[in-house]
């Protein structure tokens, strides 16, 4: 069972260790650059969680407030580590941020940009219900802007 966790003293380490593949290092920060994203992000509540299958921390993820139009949840990062990989793991785990954020519900969306050339994160995303908006910001054009409605 998947389950999302703070990253404390305890588990920090584990998180650190976290690798994907090579083909995927340029779609994906590493999991200290996710823990320094979501602290430079603070004052936009951003949340850094490990993502644990029983005890093993096997992924990472941050989502933040995006107060700006369009206002919405945006996931920044969700990683899970290579060895752990085509088992459901990025699902169950996007699912699980999804659950903690419609519960939540500050906002009615939740987006976020895919590389182009990601097609294992564009099939995650899209198999979950994220779809397309056709926004192609300057800033990355190389990305899709995916949206999911909570």
């Amino acid at each position: 069972m998947i389950t999302l966790k703070e990253i404390d003293e305890n588990n920090w380490l584990q998180v650190a260790r976290l690798k994907v593949s090579e083909e995927q290092k340029g779609f994906v920060a590493s999991p200290m650059g996710i823990l320094a994203r979501g602290y430079v992000y603070r004052n936009c509540r951003a949340r850094v969680f490990a993502i644990a299958s029983d005890k093993a921390i096997i992924g990472i993820t941050m989502v933040r407030d995006l107060d700006e139009e369009p206002t919405c949840y945006e996931l920044q990062q969700l990683m899970i580590d290579a060895g752990f990989q085509g088992n459901g793991y990025g699902t169950d785990a996007l699912k699980k941020i999804l659950n903690i954020l419609k519960d939540e519900r500050k906002y009615s969306s939740v987006e976020v940009c895919v590389n182009k050339n990601d097609f294992a994160a564009l099939h995650l995303y899209k198999k979950v219900g994220f779809q397309d908006t056709g926004y192609i910001s300057e800033d990355v054009p190389d990305c899709y802007n995916l949206r999911y409605s909570l």
